[in-house]
């Protein structure tokens, strides 16, 4: 029974030449991001390193939603999680927000500090660096967008990306990347051929926000579901179900354990048929895992 819920196939046709491509992406921007993190300290400019923390926030997530796949997948029959392994793509993803929450404060307060007292940048070297971070940034864009047209040229371009939001969701960082790249280059130009060398903390700053934008954002969504939050959209759905048929409701869970997959507990009033619930409820979209309990009515109070 547990091991049918978290089955990924919903994640399209495309799944395994789409996760290869991925892991390229992930590695060549692993090493570019140690690079630019390394050369940003180096080079004494923020943009850079901010820059690099940015490409790391994509590496870095891409790379624990691997782990957490194959951890499920590898964990997906264990009896030790009662609900199964949905979730551990949640709880990587909570972490890794939270570490680069962390970094973004940390490149903010020091771009802040540069600000007031500015050190001298080796704008030349961290040019270079922000440019080659600029070209790795698209040619991993081209990777990921080229998802059917190695194989065919279809006319309307961009149908594959409806395919997998995965991927989608991979390009559309990488392209963020590659402004932040050019927002590093054009602080860098500026600051070695006009002297403006407020400007490259200035840029760190927003790479800080860009940043903790990000980390928030994910720390909030995963923590819901961490959390067991309700899914309103389903309870409402249950407590329509249970309406028409002249039941009342006594207790309602409604909680998320996967990848859309929703766990439904309900506890109905007798003498409502638990059978006749049950059979309403099951066809209830993203539901894996439903529970039908009757109690006699409460005694009225007084």
């Amino acid at each position: 029974m547990s091991q049918g819920h978290f089955a990924h196939d919903y994640l399209g046709a495309q799944h395994d030449e789409n996760a290869r491509r991925t892991r390229w992406v992930v590695a060549l921007t692993a090493v570019m991001m140690v690079g630019e993190i390394v050369a940003g300290y180096a080079t004494g400019s923020m943009a850079l390193l901010a820059d690099g923390f940015h490409m790391g926030t994509h590496a870095g997530a891409l790379g624990v939603a691997a782990l957490a796949y194959s951890y499920a997948r590898r964990h997906a029959r264990n009896p030790r999680f009662s609900f199964g392994t949905g979730k551990v793509g949640d709880l990587a993803g909570f972490a890794s927000a939270l570490v680069l929450g962390v970094f973004a404060i940390g490149i903010a307060v020091e771009s802040v500090v540069r600000l007031m007292q500015p050190i001298r940048v080796d704008f030349g070297d961290a040019t270079l660096v922000a440019v080659l971070g600029l070209i790795v940034n698209l040619v991993s864009a081209l990777m990921l967008s080229g998802g059917s047209h190695h194989h065919h040229h279809d006319h309307d371009g961009h149908h594959h990306h409806h395919h997998d939001n995965n991927l989608r969701a991979a390009y559309l960082h990488v392209l963020a990347d590659a402004l932040t790249s050019v927002m590093a280059i054009v602080a860098l130009l500026a600051g070695r051929y006009l002297g403006w060398v407020w400007l490259d903390p200035a840029v760190g700053i927003v790479g800080a926000l860009v940043i903790a934008r990000w980390s928030w954002s994910l720390m909030k969504e995963t923590a819901d579901i961490l959390l067991d939050t309700t899914d309103a959209h389903v309870a409402d759905q249950v407590r329509n179900v249970v309406g028409e048929l002249d039941a009342s409701i006594l207790d309602l869970h409604v909680w998320r354990v996967g990848p859309g997959a929703l766990a439904v507990i309900v506890d109905v009033a007798e003498p409502a048929s638990a059978p006749g619930i049950r059979e309403r409820l099951q066809g209830l979209r993203g539901v894996v895992h439903l529970t039908v309990q009757t109690h006699p009515e409460p005694a009225e109070e007084g």
